[in-house]
């Protein structure tokens, strides 16, 4: 990285890329990738999902290897990636090739990563449930750059961080199928060796579904949190708090406390209803809202973490999930769907053994996802540098 950066020059963003607006029918098209939104994964400059060309109608936008697809809606996704193949790609995306007498091909994906263009991109957005960027408007937005010399320094420095941040991705998600292929194994050898026993009898309680008085935006009462407090197996309330007023012997039954687990009772996503995430510590004053059902396990049959790794694995899950039912577009199970649904339930010794395996599975993917994030956050260092010089 250069110490400093020398006379940056202010761009129109179409004096830095062209946009591709050549489209075709898809049964057209000599190309069989075809990527959507929903293929292009945030923070991430590699596409590793696509779908059929075959499977999509309407006129699709061609893109060729090298070319820069950026998701004009909902910019706020941060949906950007650099195509390795060619082929094409939704309406919904903008298709941008650099234009190198200015910025250069490997620097344009890393700085449109940036917060600088992400903040001006939303910012430019228009429309209400889904905003989207025109290019015209992208077009006129003005651009501080270093010279090319800088650039090619800049995006070195990016492109190490970036590549220690996609192996300590691709790492992280090969531990986490060996964490799920290590239980289903035990799971499906263990046969009828081991007993299958009803949640319901495995509970030093019944299932307790949660409260949710009206919530306010002035911070005033209790705290409480949205559904999303629980995900990857864990109820961690951070960025999900909301406030509701309501009277302490009312809604002290319903504080969380450390152990205490915690499944989705609704989502309009199918797969979330139903999974479940422990509490690790207590949390004075922070209620669980009523779609949340809570679940405090003996400990004496079943260990909460054993229960937790065998719960959350997709073909129990899914038995789980096979109870619920729809209604206005949310899924919900009940605390009937709950107490019936089965854990396989070893000795304590044998629940112990199999944690410490996947235990030490968990350690080496939560030391890569440091990793991966002391990438990010440097490169997000990097191009911070170019904050606050002119245009940006």
């Amino acid at each position: 990285m250069p110490e400093t950066l020398k006379r940056p020059q202010v761009f129109r963003f179409d004096q830095m890329a062209v946009q591709v607006k050549d489209k075709i029918d898809p049964a057209e098209a000599q190309v069989d990738r075809y990527v959507g939104l929903e293929h292009i994964a945030p923070e991430s400059l590699k596409i590793r999902r696509w779908g059929d060309t075959s499977e999509v109608e309407s006129s699709k936008i061609i893109f060729k290897t090298g070319d820069i697809i950026f998701g004009k809606r909902r910019a706020y996704q941060r949906k950007l990636a650099v195509a390795d193949f060619d082929g094409i790609c939704s309406a919904h995306a903008m298709v941008l090739r650099p234009k190198t007498d200015v910025v250069l091909e490997e620097f344009l994906p890393f700085f449109m990563q940036s917060d600088i263009f992400m903040e001006r991109a939303v910012k430019i957005s228009v429309g209400g449930l889904s905003p989207t960027i025109n290019w015209r408007d992208l077009a006129k937005e003005e651009f501080a750059l270093p010279p090319l010399n800088e650039q090619q320094r800049i995006a070195e420095a990016l492109g190490a961080a970036d590549s220690v941040a996609q192996k300590m991705e691709e790492l992280s998600r090969a531990l986490r199928s060996a964490f799920a292929s290590r239980l289903e194994h035990y799971l499906v050898t263990a046969g009828d060796s081991v007993p299958s026993i009803p949640v319901a009898d495995l509970l030093s309680e019944p299932p307790r579904n949660g409260l949710s008085p009206t919530t306010n935006a002035d911070e005033l009462g209790f705290m409480t949190v949205s559904i999303s407090a629980v995900s990857n197996g864990r109820f961690d309330p951070t960025g999900n708090i909301k406030f509701a007023e309501a009277e302490h012997d009312k809604v002290a039954p319903f504080f969380v406390e450390e152990g205490d687990t915690f499944a989705v009772r609704g989502n309009g996503n199918r797969y979330i209803t139903g999974k479940v995430g422990i509490a690790g510590r207590s949390y004075k004053g922070l209620f669980y809202p009523d779609l949340l059902i809570r679940l405090r396990f003996d400990e004496d049959r079943i260990l909460r973490g054993f229960a937790l790794a065998q719960w959350n694995l997709p073909s129990v899950h899914r038995r789980l999930i096979s109870r619920a039912k729809s209604s206005n577009g949310i899924w919900k199970v009940n605390g009937q769907d709950v107490r019936a649904h089965s854990l396989l339930v070893p000795g304590l010794p044998e629940q112990r053994r199999l944690l410490g395996e996947l235990g030490a599975i968990e350690e080496h993917q939560e030391e890569c996802e440091r990793r991966k994030t002391s990438a990010v956050n440097m490169k997000a260092a990097i191009m911070e540098q170019l904050r606050g010089r002119r245009g940006a």
